[in-house]
């Protein structure tokens, strides 16, 4: 049953903004005193909001409690029907209905994603570790789950929010319900949320702090939801690659999906490492199919490590998290392979460290690229290709060295989609060329890698 009321935002700033920059000593003093810029205090007055991030700053200049700036202590009652809370940092709430796992998520980023298919794959995807998925396409369940669309060893989200209920799965693969798969890895989602506005909110402000609450019991700690969100420092500064790499080294065996034979029989071919700060098992299977003969190794290998097994080419795998952080031992292995003049091809956090190995540098996206209809330009051909992207950091182009080619960029925002350094054999992209969930217009990149290795 849906809830009759408050299904969507309620519990904004119990304090008034006029209020807190009247305490700050008004707009000026208000960023010496919480040491913020004057374009962030600009913002809060133009959005009438104070980003979750910037709170802590604010509590300790003007000595308000969590309580009075999230309105913690008002209406907590839950709306008829309601079984799940979605808690924002800065004290929104979407009330809804809970499915899945019972339990409250840690405190994670929220996103969204507007891929029309592939939810399974997208939850699987290890680059959204550390993050709630609200997925802005409404039909989310209708295929069920099966085994062979699983891009992990398991879900790597920490929640997903969806507008309608999922149905019973009407595809002949599926295996169990997106409810019981959830249930099984301990992940909790909410529907009955107006996605729509989450969504908006979201695009105008930047990607908010969260926690998803589906509790056995139906009993709601609102404050306390409210601090755990409001008091996690986000994803800057949070090296993740670590937590979802592999153990140790590995073959991997497989090639693409095809709809007669299932998964292709693995081909050999040319020797290439893949270093795993969170890889897709399809990109994987591209390389595989592509024509290469594939070892995974931890993100953590060194290029001692890598060059050892003789590698005809590395590959820089997808991931999580901040790549300044990742890069502390990522960027040294990555510039041994480069010493070695062994060719490279990376994509996502993989591009991202390509970069700042050649000397560049990554900044935060105030909002991220998740998607399978990204559109994308190559600067060489003029084409634009339609891309499954899935990234909350982009590289900084102005800080690319001399001999650093800028390939691609993004057609949403102009922000950089690729780089190659001829002279080193190197060359990235930003998105996620394997087509799982996407379209398949940039398999050709896996070719291009294949040719480089001569």
């Amino acid at each position: 049953m849906r809830p009759e009321k408050k299904s969507g935002m309620q519990f904004n700033m119990q304090t008034s903004l006029d209020d807190i920059l009247r305490r700050l000593g008004g707009a000026e003093a208000a960023a010496t005193l919480t040491g913020v810029s004057p374009e962030a205090v600009r913002k809060w007055r133009a959005t009438g909001a104070i980003p979750a991030k910037h709170w802590p700053a604010i509590m300790a200049a003007t000595g308000l409690s969590m309580e009075e700036l999230s309105g913690g202590g008002e209406d907590n009652e839950i709306p008829p029907g309601a079984t799940a809370l979605l808690v924002l940092g800065d004290g929104t709430l979407f009330w809804g209905h809970g499915f899945g796992a019972h339990g409250t998520s840690a405190p994670s980023e929220l996103c969204f994603n507007t891929g029309l298919t592939g939810y399974q794959e997208t939850l699987t995807d290890p680059s959204y570790a550390g993050q709630i998925i609200t997925f802005t396409f409404p039909h989310i369940g209708n295929v069920g789950t099966n085994v062979e669309d699983e891009e992990a060893t398991r879900i790597f989200a920490r929640g997903l929010v969806t507008k309608e209920d999922f149905t019973a799965p009407s595809n002949y693969r599926s295996t169990a319900d997106l409810g019981a798969w959830l249930k099984r890895q301990g992940i909790p989602g909410i529907a009955g949320v107006d996605t729509r506005a989450l969504t908006l909110r979201i695009r105008d402000h930047g990607a908010p702090n969260a926690v998803l609450a589906f509790p056995e019991d139906g009993k709601f700690d609102i404050p306390a939801l409210i601090r755990q969100a409001a008091g996690w420092n986000g994803l800057e500064g949070l090296d993740l690659a670590k937590d979802v790499t592999c153990a140790e080294a590995y073959k991997w065996s497989g090639g693409i999906w095809g709809w007669e034979n299932g998964f292709a029989a693995p081909t050999g071919g040319k020797r290439v490492v893949a270093i795993d700060y969170g890889a897709k098992r399809n990109i994987l299977r591209s390389l595989a199919s592509a024509g290469c003969d594939v070892t995974v190794v931890p993100a953590t290998a060194t290029a001692e490590q890598i060059l050892a097994l003789s590698p005809e080419g590395v590959f820089l795998s997808n991931g999580p998290g901040d790549p300044a952080a990742t890069a502390s031992y990522a960027v040294p292995a990555i510039q041994g392979i480069i010493k070695a003049g062994v060719p490279i091809f990376g994509i996502c956090l993989g591009h991202q460290l390509l970069a700042t190995a050649l000397g560049g540098k990554t900044y935060k996206l105030e909002r991220g690229h998740r998607g399978a209809n990204q559109p994308v330009k190559d600067l060489a051909t003029g084409k634009v290709e339609i891309t499954s992207q899935n990234h909350g950091f982009a590289v900084d182009e102005k800080s690319l060295p001399e001999g650093v080619e800028v390939t691609h960029v993004s057609l949403f925002d102009g922000s950089n989609e690729g780089i190659a350094c001829k002279a080193k054999r190197v060359f990235s992209v930003q998105y996620h060329p394997e087509a799982s969930p996407g379209p398949s217009d940039s398999a050709y990149l896996f070719t291009r890698f294949v040719e480089l290795m001569g």
